[in-house]
């Protein structure tokens, strides 16, 4: 007999930056449990679905999530008591209608989400089945990579006060013959990093996702610090490791221009820029290089990208979100995108963009948010959807390290998984770090 849904509570907990958050507990008539915690994006597209909080400045200075949960359980609760646990899209489904909004702003795509994803780790339990394997059997694919993972060591923009325009630089170790190894290669190089920094005397400080917030003149720096890292940890950059870049470009766009370190640039001049960078450094993927409002940019950074084979990852301008990521194929808009569950709301219209995404034959990359717990839903989510990269901050602190352990454990559970091989084009240069120190 299908286990149904007996009992569910939420509760208002902490996220990584300090806010609070929902967490939703939920039973079965079978005994069987699931739980789930929702994270907190910090960085966001305008047309992300809508984070509740409650606005009362006695309590976290307005950012309480108590009506969210009052929602929970006064309103979405009554709703789905006694139904089959199993049937997620019926879950799903059911509360998008209650709440009947485009954006889930009525409940919140907190609450939504916080039931959304601990019923299915309910369901999972209750079949005795892994995370990993009832995600994959809901997504209708069977597990057959681990995703590259993708490190945040360097935080600027809005995760920092470093004073540097660009979000995230990343370390992508897709040299690894294996995760373990890929998450030894990133870690390794993180501490490197570290003693490069204190040694040129900088205030190491941490930014919102674990990674290094230092006081540099650049994001031209940064890059030339961080390849050095990668060198001196012993691995040849552009082969065994590489650099990933988030722009975050809405952060710095005004009236159609870019201001940038100093500079205020046209779309462009600020492509000119990005494309530059992938030559000179060892790039293999850059995310939000443009606004979200500059889609005529964006169409011609893709087609410059494709050309030198870089990844063109749009994560505001596309927001998990079904409709504008068919507008973005049909307009030819980047060639990969982030996967992000907050963003929409639901399991089900996240596995409804990740199955678009590959019919369309854009790459995937499953991310965390800045404001993260230790839940590794995503973990799972990748490997059940095949999806071959993700992104969850720099390898330290709980909240980000929970997700990559996640994944060797789930290396370790599930026979014939590789780590996913040949997404990137092989640099066109030889990175020669004589012209940078």
């Amino acid at each position: 007999m299908t286990a149904t849904i007996q009992q569910m509570t939420a509760h208002e907990i902490l996220d990584s930056r300090g806010f609070p958050t929902v967490r939703v507990d939920v039973l079965l008539s079978d005994g069987s449990v699931g739980r789930a915690s929702v994270p907190s994006g910090k960085s966001t597209g305008e047309n992300e679905a809508f984070e509740l909080r409650d606005k009362d400045r006695f309590r976290y200075r307005g950012k309480g999530v108590l009506q969210a949960i009052s929602h929970i359980e006064q309103i979405i609760l009554p709703k789905i008591l006694g139904m089959d646990v199993c049937d997620q899209a019926f879950l799903d489904q059911t509360m998008i209608q209650l709440d009947g909004t485009p954006d889930k702003r009525n409940l919140g795509a907190n609450a939504i989400l916080g039931v959304s994803l601990s019923v299915a780790r309910a369901a999972a339990a209750s079949r005795q089945e892994s995370l990993t394997g009832y995600l994959a059997d809901l997504y209708g694919a069977a597990p057959q990579l681990l995703p590259v993972p993708m490190m945040n060591v360097i935080n600027g923009g809005k995760h920092s006060d470093s004073g540097i325009a660009i979000e995230e630089f990343m370390l992508v170790p897709h040299g690894a013959r294996n995760i373990s190894e890929a998450i030894r290669m990133a870690a390794e190089t993180y501490h490197i990093l570290r003693f490069i920094l204190e040694k040129s005397h900088q205030r190491v400080s941490i930014g919102d996702e674990g990674g290094f917030a230092p006081q540099l003149q650049s994001s031209r720096e940064a890059l030339t610090i961080l390849t050095q890292a990668i060198w001196e940890a012993g691995y040849e950059p552009g082969h065994d490791i590489s650099i990933a870049l988030d722009f975050a470009a809405n952060s710095f766009y005004e009236e159609g221009l870019y201001l940038y370190e100093g500079h205020r640039w046209t779309s462009k001049k600020m492509t000119d820029y990005i494309l530059g960078l992938a030559e000179e450094f060892p790039i293999v993927s850059v995310e939000d290089g443009l606004s979200e409002n500059d889609w005529d940019g964006w169409l011609n950074l893709t087609k410059r990208a494709n050309r030198v084979g870089l990844q063109c990852v749009g994560d505001d301008i596309f927001v998990t979100n079904c409709e504008i990521f068919q507008r973005g194929i049909q307009a030819g808009i980047g060639n990969a995108i982030l996967i992000k569950p907050n963003q929409v709301g639901t399991l089900t219209e996240t596995f409804a963009v990740l199955r678009l995404a590959s019919e369309a034959g854009y790459r995937t990359v499953v991310s965390h948010r800045s404001g993260e717990t230790d839940d590794a839903f995503i973990s799972d989510l990748a490997v059940a959807t095949n999806a071959a990269q993700m992104k969850s901050g720099a390898p330290a602190r709980g909240e980000c390290v929970s997700k990559y352990n996640e994944l060797m454990t789930i290396d370790r559970e599930i026979a014939g998984l590789s780590l996913a091989k040949g997404l990137y084009a092989s640099p066109t240069h030889h990175f020669d770090p004589g012209a940078h120190w």
